[in-house]
């Protein structure tokens, strides 16, 4: 996918992390229990890594996003959707929920 997606704003192209998600965002330096990272392919927790496999700007500019999963622990991978949107109390920040609406976390451009 060589076009950069920016949905009413949702811009990918530098990484966006919670504080220890940032400091991992060149690979693994710190481990974290809450680490949050989303980059322009993939958003990767502390317990699981996702690759993204398409992207879709829906009607409020919110980011639909299918992933593949691998999950800390287990074989294979298992399909995945989050929905990615601006905060509603900081519109720098991006908050990230599964299909489910079960909100990950807020996370910020990394610096």
């Amino acid at each position: 996918m060589a076009s950069q997606v920016s949905a009413a704003g949702i811009d990918l192209a530098k990484p966006y992390g919670n504080k220890s998600g940032c400091i991992n965002k060149n690979g693994q330096e710190v481990y974290a229990e809450d680490m949050l990272l989303l980059t322009n392919t993939d958003f990767i927790t502390a317990t699981s890594a996702c690759t993204f496999t398409g992207k879709r700007v829906q009607a409020d500019g919110s980011l639909v996003v299918k992933a593949e999963c691998k999950a800390e622990g287990e074989e294979g991978k298992a399909p995945a959707t989050f929905i990615i949107k601006h905060s509603t109390k900081n519109a720098k920040k991006l908050v990230i929920a599964d299909a489910d609406g079960t909100v990950y976390g807020e996370v910020s451009r990394c610096r």
